[in-house]
């Protein structure tokens, strides 16, 4: 995958990079938004730096590392990934409270409608801010979206500097476990 340019990634501002997966994935990933460099190359989780596909290998969902690029595979081991608020931007915090709660309801007609075994939303912050819950830890939570399980996840995102590979693996392997007894 080639480095995007300046240019390439100011004209990727509010693209959208489409969504991998579909109806019957045991998990669906679901970022916050892409950021400039996912939307400059088409692909989630792009940025060099991003802790994603790493933390996704050590955690075992995939036998492998896989590049972003390779983010088709990610259907045949049950995998998907998707974001709450489509557009990209340089920065989260770009992003209106008014975004999020749209994207919200975007996200839980998706996951009504594919019905994944389990959402897991990358970022507790996203989460918050999508579905009010002020209070929502890292962690699988109590309520049911569409009758999927949900699981809020650690931000692999390289400026989330207080989560570890190690840790993020450790608590994605949390979901995957949780994921295999409900296969």
């Amino acid at each position: 995958m080639n480095r995007p340019t300046r240019e390439e990634l100011a004209a990727a501002r509010d693209r959208l990079v489409p969504d991998v997966g579909g109806p019957g994935l045991r998990v669906l990933f679901c970022g916050i938004n892409p950021g400039l460099w996912s939307a400059a190359t088409g692909h989630h989780f792009a940025r060099p730096g991003n802790r994603f596909w790493p933390v996704l290998h050590a955690a075992g969902f995939t036998p492998r590392r896989l590049a972003p690029d390779e983010e088709g595979e990610l259907p045949a081991y049950g995998l998907g990934i998707t974001n709450v608020v489509a557009r990209a931007s340089a920065r989260a915090d770009e992003l209106t409270r008014e975004e999020y709660q749209s994207g919200g309801r975007v996200l839980a007609a998706k996951v009504e409608r594919w019905q994944p075994g389990w959402l897991a939303v990358v970022g507790v912050t996203a989460y918050r801010s999508a579905f009010g819950r002020r209070n929502a830890k890292v962690g699988r939570q109590e309520e049911l979206m569409g009758g999927s399980g949900v699981w809020v996840l650690p931000n692999p995102s390289g400026l989330n500097a207080h989560w570890s590979l190690e840790s993020m693996a450790a608590e994605y392997g949390r979901l995957r476990v949780a994921a295999e007894r409900t296969d």
